[in-house]
């Protein structure tokens, strides 16, 4: 009798650590999806909370374009040598190796960001990779307009930063520019897509003179507008003073390589917003296995 009650025990110990293993936060949550595979319901909680702390009124706030940002920060230092390293990891936030990512120039203004990642995937037992991703495509949909991008849950944690020189720099020529984002499988569509993020954006630190200064007349919306107002800029017509354009954004509106593409969506928000969720939506994959995730559409409402 006393041996049957022991196997029980034995039993009922192996059955609560399977379960603790299949739901408790830990380094290897993001691995241990439901095994259904249907998104784990803590992202609709996490999206709850973000609809909260990104929206001020009907606008998308700061919060939320920093959490736009961060992602193109933690995701697109990545190129097609990397394979399955690097890419969407978390190391904006977390990584150490060989130096502090999120210290250097290029990160520089998203501790705010990166702090509040990291205490909501401390909070709901997620990856910070995971949570990086989730929250810029919250901020996404969220800012007026803006598109739902198809965002898959499962990214492992990585401590070590993402190699110097793959993101882009605002006074780069459009040839290099142009060259980098190729390097990440991006083609010219792609990348004058991508660059529309710049839609809600602003600056602080390219010129600090004219700190919080938006890239287009309407930040607090996904639009077009970015796109009229740049090209506009660049050919030399009349510039909003409340709007600082990128010398990047205006070399590469006029370029050889991009320009056609970047003129081909001014006023035309809806070839945009389709051609910035399908460039959007392979950049939240790199160096990532799609097969090993879960779709989380549905939690992005």
């Amino acid at each position: 009798m006393r041996r049957s009650y022991l196997v029980l025990a034995c039993s009922l110990i192996l059955y609560a650590n399977a379960t603790k293993l299949h739901y408790a936060p830990s380094a290897e949550w993001p691995r241990v999806v439901k095994k259904d595979g249907s998104c784990p319901p803590v992202w609709t909680q996490v999206k709850a909370e973000l609809n909260t702390l990104f929206m001020t009124g009907n606008q998308c706030n700061d919060l939320a374009r920093a959490a736009i940002h961060a992602t193109f920060h933690d995701c697109g230092s990545w190129d097609t040598t990397q394979k399955l390293t690097g890419g969407c990891d978390g190391s904006l936030v977390l990584g150490v190796t060989p130096d502090v990512e999120l210290a250097r120039s290029e990160n520089k203004g998203l501790e705010a960001i990166a702090g509040k990642i990291k205490d909501l995937a401390t909070k709901y037992g997620t990856s910070v990779a995971d949570m990086v991703v989730f929250a810029g495509s919250a901020a996404i949909v969220l800012c007026p307009g803006g598109p739902k991008i198809q965002t898959f849950i499962g990214r492992k944690d990585s401590t070590t930063s993402a190699p110097s020189g793959g993101l882009p720099d605002v006074f780069d020529s459009a040839s290099n520019l142009f060259n980098l984002f190729a390097k990440k499988g991006f083609s010219a569509q792609d990348l004058a897509a991508l660059l529309g993020a710049h839609s809600t954006s602003t600056q602080k630190f390219v010129d600090p003179a004219q700190a919080n200064k938006s890239q287009d007349s309407t930040p607090g919306q996904w639009d077009v507008t970015y796109y009229k107002e740049t090209y506009s800029f660049a050919t030399g017509g009349k510039k909003d003073p409340g709007v600082f354009v990128f010398a990047s954004d205006s070399k590469l509106a006029t370029s050889n390589e991009v320009g056609l593409e970047f003129q081909g969506f001014i006023g035309n928000q809806g070839r945009w917003a389709g051609s910035f969720a399908s460039a959007m939506e392979r950049m939240v994959l790199f160096g990532n296995d799609k097969s090993e995730m879960v779709d989380c559409n549905s939690a992005l409402g």
